[in-house]
């Protein structure tokens, strides 16, 4: 009964919300630990005719980072048609102490992926880049794991600058506050960014992202590929195809999903490591002094050889 969302208080308010919800009593029976694939404490809770998945946002930002998630997949839903969970109770309970848990429905996920589950993918994430926005960003800050993102559109419009001011310089900062590099690496990256004008490969019109398109952010059901843990803006769709496959490899048939909905540059393999870099300094700001976030410190530093020499 140590896990946060198992404390007697948040569970009774749980119950109530979902009970409230569904017209009926709603207990929890049994529940699973994703403590192994979210970034934050998460259940799935059950009775014995519905689940609900629960992830808990703590701090004094907790509510409005769940709000932004919640924004985020229905502003997908809504826009793309690609599907996103059901909110459960309005998809949010707040807590007294100020932090916040997301509810929604919980998905009948199928571990084992076939073939056509990773085709599923390819093709919800083409769909979202189908969407076609005005300006690069947004007009909502958002997150990208714990830490907060800047949406706000660069006066340029150009996307080579937003991903400059907005998304690497920002976190080379904070890296280099955390001391995750040194002076050396931030020199480097300074030397790249004035660089990005001509790596960036063909200009591109302002499309929707996920944002944070990792493939374990799409949930594979019998009916199709779900996004879940979206943080969406208007950019270049080569940033999520660059984030697709970056913890973990996907097969061939991600890529020929993607292809039969939108074009893939053929240039893009090329660029898939400068596009990375903006993540590779958020992991090192976070995780930077444990052995998973030292990983990307050599990253990191082999997309600076590639780019720079």
């Amino acid at each position: 009964m140590s896990h946060p969302l198992l404390q007697p208080a948040t569970r009774e308010l749980i119950e109530a919300a979902v009970s409230a919800d569904l017209g009926r009593s709603w207990r929890v029976g049994s529940w699973t630990d994703l403590a192994d694939r979210a970034s934050h404490p998460a259940l799935v809770l059950r009775d014995d005719g519905f689940a609900v998945f629960a992830k808990h946002a703590a701090g004094a930002d907790g509510a409005a980072q769940l709000g932004v998630e919640l924004d985020g997949l229905r502003l997908i839903g809504d826009r793309s048609g690609v599907d996103v969970p059901a909110p459960v109770a309005g998809g949010r309970v707040e807590l007294p102490d100020g932090s916040a848990v997301m509810l929604v429905q919980a998905l009948d996920e199928r571990a084992d992926r076939h073939p056509a589950d990773w085709r599923a993918i390819g093709r919800a994430l083409a769909r979202i880049h189908r969407v076609t926005g005005e300006t690069f960003g947004s007009t909502e800050d958002g997150y990208f794991g714990p830490l907060s993102q800047d949406n706000r559109p660069v006066d340029s419009d150009e996307w080579t600058e937003f991903y400059a001011v907005r998304r690497v310089l920002p976190w080379l900062r904070t890296a280099r506050d955390a001391d995750a590099i040194d002076a050396a690496t931030v020199a480097r990256m300074e030397t790249l960014v004035g660089r990005l004008p001509e790596l960036a490969g063909p200009r591109t019109s302002p499309r929707l992202l996920h944002g944070d398109a990792q493939h374990h952010n799409f949930v594979s059901t019998a009916k199709g590929a779900v996004v879940i843990d979206p943080s969406p803006y208007f950019g270049h769709p080569e940033l999520d195809l660059a984030l697709l496959d970056y913890f973990s490899p996907v097969p061939p048939q991600t890529w020929a999903g993607y292809q039969e909905i939108a074009p893939i540059d053929p240039g893009f393999a090329e660029r898939r490591e400068l596009w990375r870099i903006f993540a590779y300094l958020a992991v090192l700001t976070v995780d930077g002094d444990n052995d998973f976030g030292r990983r990307f410190r050599g990253r990191l530093t082999a997309a600076l050889d590639h780019y720079l020499g």
